[in-house]
């Protein structure tokens, strides 16, 4: 009996040493499409930066923004990246808690898409603004009147959630790679070392990480749903044609639910095809993500029928002729492509099962993300371009809003940050959990710790 235990107990080691050998091989090839990646993200990067910096020495004179559409590009990029953060909490959350197995590969994906998105929407929100070095005066002297204090607080009251909630899960992944990262330069090693808190994998560790993660699990769900319903605020509690609606608050959160679902498939596809990880992203996940893109789809095209029809229905005057900008004026063709090819069609397509497999989803989900970034322009800019109050002796192009150069590129380089820190992410830490597969397949703590 004891040899075939020891023998049972050996195959369990080979097998778990295979897993940690499978899933932190995308920290140990670095092949030259990586480094060219990384210099592509970079370049992006400094050229936002580059422009920035002008932006910083001539002031928001760069940009097209000016007393009618105050808001644009950058407010635009805001609410998209607080959208795709929000799929943090739908897939490490609201799944787990729900007791579905087939998320457990995805959840750290999510985390890390969910991390980065509101790292750089925090950036654009302090990009936007024409005086950054005030943005101390926000904590000191803001009110909780304002919206845009709420929206500050629960921003930053999220990204610390979706920190810790990536973070803890981490640890005993760390401490594998304590182990088995001796080959690593030093620095790395110390990394490891320290984030690993001295963990030793016993029984009341692993019960106190499991109660602290599952506490996260539970807060991050209304802390998720009120980001982007606050966000929805900053909107609905201001004055304009198009923004008067009491739906805002579940529309932005449908929204956002679809968004990160789709950009999760992205990373998902790319992640499994760069790094040969068919055996743990496999089929099955992304046809299961495919139905959740439907039901979150179809979620956000009844907000969106109940967004036009209401008011196009009454037809009161300034929304009526916000709507007739939408649907036949400038903004039409961008209205009725990010409907049908951001939503409607791929709604479509995804309901029939072959187009649920890795590569077709993949691509339906750029139209989405696309779609979806467009989609945000569409509530932030002809809204402002639609005042209450008459436009008197302004000059023509102070009525009109085309993004200039600077935000352009501005835009890209936060979108490349968002790229750079999951890239990063997948060198140092693996990004499918590790003693999570482990213990799907059946191999016990004390092994993994061993």
């Amino acid at each position: 009996m004891t040899d075939l235990y020891r023998k049972e107990e050996q195959v369990k080691k080979e097998q778990l040493q295979e897993i940690i050998t499978d899933l932190t091989r995308p920290m140990n090839n670095t092949g030259k499409s990586f480094k060219i990646w990384i210099g592509f993200l970079l370049i992006l990067i400094c050229a936002g930066g580059i422009m920035y910096f002008r932006q910083l020495v001539n002031g928001l004179a760069v940009t097209d923004m000016r007393d009618i559409a105050s808001w644009g590009l950058y407010i635009s990029a805001f609410v998209f990246f607080v959208a795709v953060s929000l799929v943090g909490s739908l897939i490490s959350a609201i799944l787990t808690l729900s007791g579905i197995k087939w998320a457990t590969p995805l959840t750290r994906i999510a985390e890390i898409v969910a991390v980065a998105g509101l790292f750089s929407a925090l950036a654009i929100i302090v990009i936007d603004m024409g005086r950054p070095d005030r943005l101390l005066n926000i904590f000191v002297y803001g009110r909780l009147q304002s919206p845009i204090v709420w929206d500050i607080i629960v921003v930053n009251t999220y990204l610390v959630i979706s920190l810790l909630l990536l973070y803890l899960p981490l640890i005993p992944d760390i401490a594998l790679l304590r182990k088995n990262m001796g080959h690593k330069p030093k620095w790395q090693q110390k990394m490891y070392k320290i984030l690993s808190l001295g963990w030793q994998g016993t029984q009341d560790q692993f019960k106190l990480l499991n109660l602290s993660i599952t506490a996260l699990m539970i807060l991050i769900v209304p802390v998720a749903l009120s980001i982007h319903t606050v966000t929805s605020w900053l909107f609905a509690s201001t004055l304009r044609p198009g923004w008067d609606s009491t739906i805002f608050g579940p529309y932005f959160v449908a929204g956002a639910f679809m968004v990160g679902t789709a950009a999760v498939v992205i990373v998902m596809y790319f992640i499994r095809s760069q790094f040969k990880f068919k055996e743990y992203i496999t089929d099955y996940h992304f046809n299961m993500m495919g139905k959740l893109l439907v039901l979150t789809s179809l979620l956000y095209l009844y907000f969106n029928i109940n967004e036009y029809m209401v008011p196009a229905y009454k037809m009161k005057p300034l929304e009526g002729e916000h709507i007739l900008g939408l649907f036949t004026g400038d903004f039409s063709l961008m209205f009725w492509l990010v409907q049908i090819l951001g939503m409607i069609l791929p709604i479509i397509l995804m309901i029939f099962k072959p187009f649920r497999k890795a590569k077709p989803i993949m691509i339906i989900s750029v139209f989405i993300v696309i779609g979806a970034f467009f989609k945000r322009f569409l509530i932030v800019v002809p809204t402002l371009l639609h005042t209450y109050l008459p436009v008197q002796n302004y000059p023509e192009s102070y009525q009109h809003y085309n993004p200039t150069l600077a935000e352009c590129t501005i835009t890209a380089g936060s979108v490349a940050a968002v790229a750079l820190v999951i890239s990063l992410f997948i060198k140092l830490f693996p990004i499918i959990p590790i003693w999570e597969t482990a213990h799907e397949k059946g191999i016990s703590n004390e092994t993994i710790n061993n």
